[in-house]
């Protein structure tokens, strides 16, 4: 394939799936020598305007994993948005230590349903965006790693003669969402949990409304959640006065349980 463009199309609300896309996106185009192009569709007002894409480009396309799976609010987008006309995709997806379960195959399926030819894919360990101890720091200098060597394994398949070879991806793309559990085992049920604020500390700076993906927070009164929360964490992490927090007792068991039994170090998954 004669590649010519390389885009960097994410959804990435806490910044690790924004990092990992493009790491490998540079590491790529040191590879390609061709030009980069970004498509950041994190925010609502970022959706309105779609790029097209043709045959000569690479489109590295990354998601985090919610529940086990593409966030079920952007998967329609990305099910009916994106076409692929021909072009190369490298689908990944961000986890928070415990596992990507069948994130990584529906992507890659809702890719290749839409016109893309999946070039190679992978799965990477991020810090969670509900805890500071799970998975802290990641992707590291070992998760980097491992996607420049996806990128030059990657290039080398794509330059290659001839069609470009099946890609196997692990996990049943139609399988139910993974279904959270608290300390005690039971089901944590905590859908309709949004986050609470602070309102000693909140300075009414709109950061939070800004940065929220759903456009769930009211501008003019932060501590409104007026829409769907996906418990994304933006808010939380994006606050510069720390006065975004959740306290759904639910919720907190589910954190509080993942804390204690996934401390191990998960692995970043490359497939070429």
């Amino acid at each position: 394939m004669n590649i010519t463009r390389i885009w960097k199309v994410y959804f990435s609300p806490t910044g690790n799936t924004d990092q990992a896309v493009s790491h490998l996106a540079d590491a790529l185009r040191d590879k390609l020598k061709c030009p980069i192009e970004k498509y950041d569709f994190t925010l609502p007002a970022s959706r309105e305007a779609l790029p097209s894409f043709c045959a000569g480009d690479l489109v590295i396309f990354g998601t985090p994993v919610y529940a086990g799976k593409v966030p079920n609010k952007l998967l329609p987008f990305i099910q009916n948005s994106f076409k692929g006309n021909g072009a190369a995709a490298i689908p990944i997806v961000t986890f928070g230590n415990r596992s990507f379960d069948n994130g990584l195959a529906e992507l890659t399926q809702s890719l290749d349903n839409n016109g893309f030819r999946i070039a190679s894919a992978a799965a990477v360990a991020s810090q969670h965006a509900f805890s500071d101890s799970l998975a802290a720091g990641r992707p590291d200098e070992k998760d980097l790693a491992l996607l420049s060597e996806l990128a030059v394994k990657t290039a080398a398949k794509l330059t290659a003669d001839g069609e470009l070879p099946p890609v196997s991806v692990p996990g049943d793309a139609e399988a139910a969402y993974y279904r959270p559990l608290g300390l005690d085992g039971q089901p944590a049920v905590f859908l309709k949990a949004k986050p609470e604020t602070d309102t000693t500390k909140c300075t009414n700076c709109g950061i939070c409304a800004r940065n929220c993906p759903m456009g769930s927070i009211s501008p003019e009164e932060p501590s409104e959640v007026t829409g769907i929360c996906i418990k994304c964490h933006a808010c939380v992490h994006k606050c510069p006065e720390n006065a975004k927090y959740f306290d759904d007792p639910a919720f907190l068991s589910h954190k509080a349980m993942l804390e204690k039994n996934f401390q191990r170090r998960a692995e970043t998954l490359i497939i070429v």
